[in-house]
C-alpha cells in the first residue's frame, strides 16, 4: 500500500460512498472517526520506512503514479497530515451538533482528500487544478438545491476559478525560465502571472469581498470550514513555488510585495472589524486578517518566518472551529446575528457567546490565548525590518481587538430576558467548552504542539534563504 492511496484516495472514496446516506448521526460520526483514524495513523505509521510489527515488516510507500503524474508524500508530511485530519475530525463532530452533517461531512472528506492531493502532486503545478475541483465541490455544501445563489457564492466561484488560468500560464512561462534563466522579460512575466493567480486564490485586498458576503448567505460553519482549509492549502502551494524557483525566493521585491499585501489585508480587515455590527462579518474579517498574517510571516524570508507559518496552522484552525460553531449556534437563535439581535446573548447562550468572543480575542492576539505567542513573535520579527510596518500590523490587531471588545459589551448587556440560562444543547456546550479550553491551553503552553511542527519546515528546506 502507498501513503497517497491511504490519505488521498481513501477519504475521497469514503466521502463519495457517504453521499448515499442521509442519517446525520451516522454521517458525522463515520466522517469524524475516519478523519481521526487517518490523523492518528499519520502520527504512528512512518512513510517510506520499515515498520516492525512483531515478526512482520511493513513499509508504506510514499509514491503513487497515476496517468503519468506522481503523488509523493514524504515522512515530513506525517505531522501535517495528522494536523489536517485531526482538525477535520473536530469539524465533523461539530456538524452533528448543528445538524449540518449531510451537507458538510461527505463533501468535506472529499475536499480534504483533494487538498492533500494538491500538496502531494508532482509536477506541483497541478495543485491548482485540485484546488479548483475542491472549490467547485464546495458549492453544494454552501448552497442547498432550493436556494438561489447569491452574489457572495458567485464571486467566490468566479474569483477562485480566475486563479487557475493565471497559475497554469505562470507554470508554462516558468518552464521557459528554467531553460533560459537569464531572460529578464520572461522572468517578469511569469512572476506577474503567478502574483495574479495567488491574488485571486488567497483573496488578497481588494478581492476578499466575497468572504463577508458569503457568511451572510450560507451557514457560517460550512464557510468557516472552507476558510480554514483552502487558504492554508493555497499558502503551502505557494511555498512550493518559492522553494523550487531561486529567483522567486531571492527576490527582495517579491518579498516586499508579499509583506505589503499581507499588511493591507491585516490592516483593512482589522479596521473593518472594529466598526462591524454583524457577528458573521467579524469572523470573515478575522479570517482575512489571519491570511494577511501568514503572508507577512512568509515575506520575512527567514527560517523563523517559515516556522511561524506552520505554527499558525493549529491555533488558526482551532480558533475558526470554535468561532464558526459558536456563531452557528447564535444564528439559530438570533437570525441574522447582528448586534441588535444579539444583545444580551450571553444570558441565553453563554457557551456560544464565550466561544465567539474568545476566538475573536485569540485571533487578535490577546495574552493567555492561542494567538498571542504567534502575534508577539510576528511583531518582534517584523520590527527588525521596519518599525513603520510593525505599527501598521499592530493597528490591524487593535482593530480585531476592538471588534471583540464591542461584541463582549453587546453580549452581556441586559436583553429582553433579564435572567441567565443556557439554551445550547449539551453536545454544543461540550464542544465549545473543549475548544475554548484548547485555545487557553495553547496560549499558556504553546510548546505542547511543537512535536507536530518541528519537522514541517523540512518540506521546504530551501525557504528561509531569501533576500530581505
Amino acid at each position: 500500500m502507498s501513503a497517497p492511496l491511504l490519505w488521498i484516495v481513501l477519504p475521497i472514496a469514503l466521502g463519495g460512498f457517504l453521499l448515499f446516506f442521509r442519517d446525520e448521526r451516522f454521517l458525522a460520526r463515520m466522517s469524524a472517526a475516519s478523519a481521526l483514524a487517518l490523523g492518528l495513523l499519520a502520527l504512528v505509521v512512518p512513510i517510506d520506512a520499515a515498520l516492525l510489527l512483531g515478526p512482520f515488516s511493513f513499509k508504506l510507500a510514499g509514491t503513487l503514479n497515476v496517468l503519468g503524474r506522481s503523488f509523493i508524500l514524504q515522512s515530513e508530511h506525517g505531522s501535517l497530515l495528522a494536523i489536517l485530519y485531526g482538525l477535520a475530525a473536530m469539524w465533523f463532530f461539530g456538524a452533528e451538533a448543528l445538524g449540518l452533517a449531510r451537507r458538510l461531512a461527505p463533501l468535506g472528506l472529499i475536499i480534504l482528500g483533494l487538498t492533500v492531493a494538491a500538496l502531494a502532486v508532482r509536477p506541483f503545478l497541478f495543485a491548482a487544478v485540485f484546488i479548483e475541483i475542491a472549490v467547485l465541490l464546495s458549492v453544494p455544501m454552501l448552497l442547498p438545491l432550493s436556494q438561489k445563489p447569491g452574489r457572495g457564492i458567485l464571486r467566490y466561484v468566479i474569483f477562485q476559478t480566475l486563479a487557475l488560468p493565471f497559475i497554469l500560464m505562470a507554470g508554462w512561462l516558468l518552464a521557459g525560465v528554467e531553460a533560459s534563466p537569464g531572460d529578464v522579460t520572461l522572468t517578469a512575466q511569469s512572476t506577474a502571472m503567478l502574483a495574479m493567480g495567488f491574488a485571486f486564490l488567497l483573496s488578497i485586498f481588494p478581492l476578499y469581498t466575497w468572504i463577508v458576503m458569503l457568511l451572510e448567505e450560507s451557514s457560517p460553519y460550512i464557510v468557516g470550514f472552507l476558510l480554514w482549509l483552502l487558504p492554508q492549502a493555497t499558502v503551502l502551494f505557494g511555498m512550493g513555488f518559492l522553494d523550487r524557483y531561486p529567483f522567486l525566493r531571492l527576490s527582495s521585491e517579491l518579498m516586499t510585495a508579499l509583506r505589503v499585501a499581507g499588511l493591507l489585508m491585516a490592516v483593512s480587515a482589522g479596521l473593518s472589524a472594529a466598526f462591524q455590527r454583524r457577528l458573521g462579518r467579524l469572523m470573515g474579517y478575522a479570517a482575512i486578517a489571519e491570511t494577511g498574517f501568514l503572508l507577512v510571516a512568509l515575506s520575512l524570508g527567514t527560517t523563523d518566518g517559515v516556522q511561524l507559518v506552520f505554527m499558525q496552522i493549529i491555533p488558526r484552525g482551532l480558533g475558526l472551529t470554535v468561532w464558526a460553531l459558536s456563531l452557528a449556534v447564535i444564528q439559530s437563535h438570533a437570525d441574522p446575528p447582528t448586534f441588535a439581535n444579539a444583545q444580551g446573548i450571553a444570558r441565553r447562550l453563554p457557551f456560544a457567546a464565550a466561544g465567539v468572543i474568545l476566538a475573536n480575542f485569540s485571533a487578535a492576539g490577546l495574552p493567555l490565548l492561542a494567538g498571542f505567542p504567534l502575534r508577539l513573535i510576528l511583531l518582534e520579527d517584523l520590527a527588525t525590518l521596519s518599525s513603520a510596518q510593525t505599527i501598521w500590523l499592530a493597528l490591524g490587531l487593535l482593530g480585531l481587538m476592538t471588534g471583540a471588545a464591542r461584541t463582549l459589551g453587546v453580549a452581556v448587556l441586559p436583553g429582553a430576558e433579564a435572567g441567565w440560562s443556557s439554551r445550547e444543547t449539551r453536545t454544543q456546550a461540550a464542544l465549545i467548552a473543549l475548544g475554548v479550553a484548547a485555545l487557553v491551553a495553547l496560549g499558556l503552553l504553546p510548546q505542547v504542539s511543537q512535536f507536530l511542527l518541528k519537522d514541517l519546515p523540512a518540506l521546504f528546506e530551501r525557504l528561509g534563504q531569501g533576500a530581505l
